[in-house]
């Protein structure tokens, strides 16, 4: 029982690893478009 329950905390820790190199890509990848949208927003706030 134990043997399975840890195989299954390992096998959740890999994919919890894997998501968090996908997204660390992902800002990577489209960190340009994500400052131009986060610029837009924080001037239309300071336009208020």
């Amino acid at each position: 029982m134990a043997r399975a329950r840890g195989q299954g905390t390992t096998e959740y820790a890999i994919l919890v690893g894997v998501l968090v190199v996908i997204a660390i890509l992902a800002i990577a990848v489209f960190r340009p478009k994500l400052q131009e949208l986060w610029d837009a927003i924080a001037s239309g706030i300071n336009g208020l």
